[in-house]
């Protein structure tokens, strides 16, 4: 027998086993939340909870239905199964999940919800009925990376947003189809929501937790986000049933047997016993001998996947150790640049000129050129490739390659052509562009860059130069975070460290890097915290123009906070155009950002959410690091 035979022979033996495998195996939540509420046992709440758990999951429910809301006295219930499920998974994973969460998940919850491979289940003493919900939420990853980045991306942009469509159409708020990477590969992806809610709301939901996957799972091939109303996943292998895709109502049940079934006796307590010997001997056998050779194949595969992972490792980080695949011809960069003419002249950067470039294909281009006098060395440098290199995410400036040649230290990047923010926020004429819609939008941008930087990215980065002249606006003003070539490399445990050199603008240092040399990422969340309150004041914190008893932006921020007059701390450009509430939030956000002592300030995890969730309380602020009002 040929290798090919033998193929297909293990290919049809594992599908085989899989599918029954697949039919047997136990239910396990993936994600669960509890609303940290609890009840009394045997109360009144307890024992409609009791009743409703046993409604949802009773077979009359279940049977036909990928959906079912009820109400038993004060408790609220619901559940959703996926929509290529067949009513026997919905049936076990609904039964599974309920008294998984009642009694094991979250026992003695007022509310609580559980997502499942093929359900969600919740409960709570609210009405949920037709209401849309995000919150609570999770986004799970896998391990998956996608060969081509770029072509993952755009691929991906597009199918989500198909599906989307096709979900918010389809009467059973369910969506599924894959798409072709390449000659080989293929993204799976799938959207459902809970039909209860309006189309509108299906989609904002749906599209919301999209714009979630840069910030939390940039470069993953494989991803699921949980909401309450609704579900985004994709992955690179198949995990839906594509003959339930959502694209046609699924196919009638088969009609019943003409011919009766054979009979069979009771032995008294209800089970069957004919042929019950021989049934559960057809059964065992060929489920054992299947079990060992699956095992057996597996452990084959596996050996073979880590012999070819591990070949594949080796030449990534070849290709990473010599970045020849990132290195730009000398020539090539003259030409885009004109040569480095002043025409092209962006500004000066970090530790040099910044040109803009066209290369032959007409990509524009921006080409960092570092001073000879610059102190920035060869390993700095090669720190700088390194590190953009390895992030991909939307509010960061793109490294595109780099140059060493000939005495020439270029780094090149995408251009972003509405420059740097504060061109446009500490300019008179040009501040009028940023309204406040803009201004809340970069905010946020900015926020999630320093999250992924953080926390989401494969490495901890810290800034240590966050600026408004750092900060680069695209062609829709979305903010990019740029110029890593101070940031400070962190290995992935490490949460601080001290440096002899300090780098960085003075203003936006936090005290303990500006007097101790220390960082960690609470200096960036302080430098931040500065940003902020510039881009909602329109005043440079190295140029404070305010005559009073606050000398410095910061005081004066305090002040008014203070004195309950925090809105006249805004930009006048603005002319009142803006949420008061949301313009109060953010200053609130900033101080607590600023507070002298690293402890106090948030993370910028907690940041984003302070952003997102209005619901969030937030604590009270302390006076600001070298401020002159206390």
């Amino acid at each position: 027998m040929n290798q090919l035979s033998l193929l297909l022979l293990f290919i049809l033996s594992i599908s085989t086993i899989l599918c029954f495998c697949s039919a047997q195996q136990k239910q396990s939540s993936r994600f669960q939340a509890c609303s940290g509420t609890t009840y009394t046992s045997n109360s009144v709440y307890h024992t409609s909870l009791k009743t409703l758990i046993a409604t949802l999951t009773s077979a009359s429910a279940i049977d036909g239905a990928l959906f079912n809301s009820t109400s038993i006295g004060p408790v609220n219930g619901q559940f959703l199964c996926r929509g290529d499920a067949t009513t026997q998974q919905c049936n076990s994973c609904v039964s599974a999940a309920a008294p998984d969460l009642v009694d094991n998940l979250c026992p003695n919850q007022i509310g609580a919800i559980t997502w499942y491979d093929y359900c969600i289940f919740r409960y709570t003493n609210e009405s949920i009925l037709g209401r849309m919900e995000e919150s609570p939420g999770t986004e799970l990853r896998g391990p998956a990376r996608p060969r081509d980045l770029g072509v993952f991306n755009r691929t991906l942009d597009g199918l989500l947003d198909e599906l989307i469509g096709n979900a918010v159409r389809n009467p059973s708020a369910f969506a599924a189809r894959d798409a072709r990477l390449g000659d080989f590969d293929r993204v799976y992806g799938m959207v459902q929501c809970t039909p209860d809610i309006r189309r509108s709301d299906c989609e904002k939901c749906l599209r919301d937790g999209v714009e979630r996957i840069p910030d939390c799972c940039g470069g993953i091939g494989g991803v699921t986000i949980f909401r309450p109303s609704c579900i985004v996943r994709y992955e690179p292998e198949l995990f839906f049933d594509p003959s339930r895709n959502g694209s046609a109502p699924a196919s009638p049940p088969p009609p019943p047997p003409l011919s009766p079934p054979p009979p069979t006796t009771s032995n008294g307590n209800g089970t069957s016993s004919s042929g019950s010997s021989v049934n559960i001997a057809a059964v065992a056998i060929p489920t054992v001998i299947g079990a060992i050779f699956f095992i057996a194949v597996i452990v084959y595969l596996l050996m073979i996947r880590k012999r070819k992972k591990k070949a594949k490792m080796s030449n990534v980080d070849h290709e990473m150790g010599n970045g020849e695949s990132l290195q730009f011809d000398l020539d090539m960069i003259k030409v885009a640049t004109g040569d480095f003419s002043s025409a092209n002249k962006l500004g000066e950067g970090g530790f040099g000129a910044v040109y803009k470039g066209v290369l032959v294909d007409g990509q524009e281009i921006a080409v960092k050129r570092l001073s000879v006098n610059s102190r920035q060395g060869s390993q700095e440098f090669k720190n700088e490739v390194v590190l953009l290199n390895k992030l991909q995410h939307r509010n960061l400036v793109r490294l595109l390659g780099f140059c060493l040649e000939k005495g020439e230290k270029l780094l090149i990047y995408e251009f972003v052509p509405n420059r740097s923010l504060d061109k446009y926020l500490f300019d008179t004429a040009k501040k009028v562009k940023l309204n406040w819609e803009r201004r809340y939008k970069i905010i946020g941008g900015i926020a999630r860059g320093l999250l992924y930087l953080h926390e989401d990215s494969r490495l901890r980065i810290i800034h240590r130069d966050l600026k408004a002249g750092n900060i680069l606006l695209d062609g829709d003003m979305n903010a990019k975070i740029s110029d890593f070539g101070m940031a400070k490399l962190v290995v992935v445990d490490q949460t601080q460290g001290n440096t002899s050199r300090i780098a960085g603008t003075f203003g936006y240092m936090a005290p303990e890097y500006a007097l101790h040399g220390l960082f960690s990422v609470k200096s960036d969340v302080f430098s931040f915290g500065v940003l902020l309150l510039e881009i909602i004041s329109g005043q440079k914190i190295t140029n404070f123009d305010r005559s009073g008893p606050s000398r410095d932006l910061l005081s004066h921020a305090w002040e008014h906070w203070r004195e309950g007059t925090s809105l006249d701390l805004v930009d006048s450009s603005l002319m009142e155009n803006y949420s008061s509430n949301e313009v109060i939030r953010c200053i609130h956000i900033g101080l607590l950002c600023v507070q002298e002592s690293a402890d106090d300030r948030p993370t910028m995890s907690t940041v984003v959410l302070m952003l997102t969730s209005f619901s969030l309380t937030l604590p009270a602020p302390s006076a600001p690091a070298f401020s002159t009002q206390t």
